[in-house]
């Protein structure tokens, strides 16, 4: 163990279940002690910390030890993608950098820095070309550690859109038609209009086919002439298709109050953390500082002049199954910030963070093309609007 800039610098290894799962979660608690008015979202992971990326095609913790206590923790996933919008030949190896956390009397010892160090190395030697994380836009401590120190470049900034579960049911239209797609049918579906989009992930049969997958839907006009075959080769006229994952059988999340030390860099509670404060004020809204779980809406797509209305109609539709959920009490979706159908989604604008993704090119044998392919990327003028997020990584 060496120091560093004065001080003792931790020993960096892979997470094991039998010794660490406890001290993970005393991690969390000690996070969320301390005195404060200010509001956090927190998570539970039910006894498994591993769990928002066990259903990652591979995935690696890590966890930080000072003097036999954990002092931090990070998670990684890897998977191929779609980039620059040209499949198959452009799919590439990404890594996912998430839940970077450091015990509050820890911070500002290069702890954060030594894990997202040792994670890199991971994707270097599974040949990953490029490493992205996501933060919300004003954590500025997470874009100067990934940004100023780590060389990553800010390119994309996506809308997440949340939606509460209300008391009432949504009124869904008479005149339009919603129905139940089987797997293969969805995967055909997304493959045909999907695959071209930035982040599509190779592998969209192994997500819609998860346990968590709760299905995919259609909605076109009742009586619309065109004929609706399920194989995507004759479609309506006018059509919206989503897919719905449920996060509430893996994690549940909570209101609490934390100290102000105790931020999480990446993507854990980004969500919602910073506005679930408001809803206290709303007493007709469910009781959010009990744990509670939320639907995720991914896959959003639709073509034809109704398609914004389609769009709309499903999104009532899974508030509807939302309700009949005992412990589901938001959805949430996330969407390129320029995609039109953002504005056809169902949404509180109070409760729309900014987000920002931040991607770095990491393969090591050709790392000059690919950075030179990066700086291409990142100045098209004719950017995808649209983009893929995958559920796992919520």
């Amino acid at each position: 163990m060496v120091r560093r800039m004065g001080f003792k610098q931790p020993m960096i290894r892979s997470y094991d279940r039998r010794i660490d799962r406890a001290r993970v979660e005393d991690l969390e608690r000690r996070c969320e002690v301390g005195p404060t008015e200010r509001v956090f979202l927190f998570t539970d992971t039910l006894g498994d910390p591993i769990c928002r990326i066990r259903n990652s095609p591979m995935y690696k913790m890590l966890v930080a030890e000072l003097d036999n206590e954990l002092v931090g923790v990070i998670q990684g996933s890897i998977k191929v993608v779609t980039m620059m919008n040209k499949p198959p030949k452009d799919m590439a190896k990404v890594g996912y950098i998430l839940g970077l956390r450091v015990a509050p009397r820890q911070r500002r010892k290069g702890i954060g820095s030594s894990l997202v160090r040792e994670l890199e190395k991971w994707f270097v030697a599974n040949e990953i070309d490029f490493s992205y994380m996501a933060t919300e836009k004003e954590n500025e401590a997470s874009v100067r550690l990934f940004v100023d120190k780590f060389g990553y470049n800010k390119f994309r900034t996506p809308a997440i859109l949340v939606n509460p579960v209300q008391n009432r049911p949504s009124h869904i239209s008479s005149n339009v038609e919603i129905a139940k797609l089987r797997i293969e049918d969805a995967e055909s579906l997304y493959r045909k209009f999907m695959a071209s989009i930035e982040f599509f992930p190779h592998d969209i049969d192994k997500i819609l086919g998860n346990k968590l997958s709760l299905g995919t839907w259609i909605a076109y006009s009742k009586g619309d002439q065109s004929s609706w075959d399920s194989t995507g080769k004759v479609l309506p006229t006018s059509w919206a298709m989503l897919s719905v994952w449920n996060t509430g059988e893996v994690f549940k999340l909570w209101l609490g109050k934390a100290p102000l030390s105790c931020l999480i860099f990446t993507k854990g509670s980004r969500v919602i953390s910073r506005f679930f404060p408001c809803f206290k004020l709303l007493p007709s809204l469910p009781d959010f500082f009990d744990p509670f779980g939320f639907y995720f809406m991914y896959g959003v797509h639709g073509q034809g002049p109704l398609a914004g209305k389609m769009v709309r109609t499903l999104c009532q539709f899974v508030h509807n199954m939302a309700m009949a959920s005992k412990d589901c009490k938001v959805i949430v979706t996330e969407v390129g910030d320029q995609d039109e159908v953002r504005h056809h989604i169902p949404h509180w604008k109070l409760l729309c963070p900014e987000d920002l993704w931040c991607i770095k090119a990491l393969k090591n044998d050709d790392v000059q093309e690919r950075r030179r392919f990066l700086y291409e990327y990142l100045t098209k003028t004719q950017r995808e609007k649209a983009l893929f997020v995958d559920p796992r990584e919520v």
